[in-house]
């Protein structure tokens, strides 16, 4: 009977990893699919794009982006979140190695500008998914979800900049959140309206905010 108990947790064992693997490949497929279409949604932008033509510009067909996505919005949603999730650990990861609030604001402010500079239809992809969301339902809770997770990785980077500083922050961290995405979203429209001073305007508001306004320095 012992035996019969053992072999059997065995072969539960087995399936379980089995149905782990399946699920990994699934979940790797899935963000292999995303990365291939990526440039494809970040060029022409929500209203714009379909499946079929996320298809036809990428070397995936119709029918297995359909297998792996319910339908465009699952898809869309998919790579905004992938790539949010991105942004956030490498923020982190500037506020983990921070040894100094001066040198804080200046590695966030550049790490702004780079972003800005390099992923700027992403971000662009970003913005057109959260003004949909305030017509769209299908939208609205992913994107609620995402903007939480700035707001976090923002209140982060002002705690961070306040503990070195030896300050308490001044504001909120909504209010903080709205006034760095204010800024950023500014800084994009006018970099790809092809202002020449957005990003230098972006890296020098940042540090601006950060310093005097979020957390202004004691008289």
């Amino acid at each position: 009977m012992k035996r019969e108990v053992a072999e059997l947790t065995l072969s539960d064992e087995r399936v379980d990893r089995i149905a782990r693997r399946q699920v990994d490949k699934f979940e790797e497929r899935r963000r292999e699919l995303a990365d291939g279409a990526l440039q494809t949604l970040s060029e022409r932008g929500y209203a714009r794009t379909s499946l079929r033509e996320i298809a036809q510009n990428t070397e995936f067909s119709h029918g297995t982006l359909h297998y792996y996505f319910r339908d465009k919005t699952d898809l869309i949603m998919y790579c905004v979140r992938q790539y949010k999730a991105q942004c956030v650990l490498r923020y982190d990861a500037i506020v983990a190695d921070a040894a100094s609030a001066d040198g804080l604001a200046a590695t966030f402010a550049d790490g702004l500008t780079v972003t800005l500079r390099e992923d700027a239809l992403m971000h662009r992809l970003w913005y057109d998914l959260r003004s949909q969301s305030l017509f769209e339902d299908a939208f609205r809770a992913d994107v609620t979800e995402i903007d939480d997770s700035l707001e976090r990785m923002i209140t982060r980077v002002v705690d961070r900049y306040a503990e070195l500083a030896q300050i308490v922050p001044a504001c909120t961290s909504t209010l903080a959140y709205a006034t760095f995405d204010g800024m950023f979203q500014r800084a994009l429209l006018r970099h790809l309206a092809g202002v020449d001073t957005a990003l230098d305007e972006l890296r020098d508001g940042a540090r601006f905010l950060l310093t005097h306004l979020v957390t202004p320095r004691p008289a």
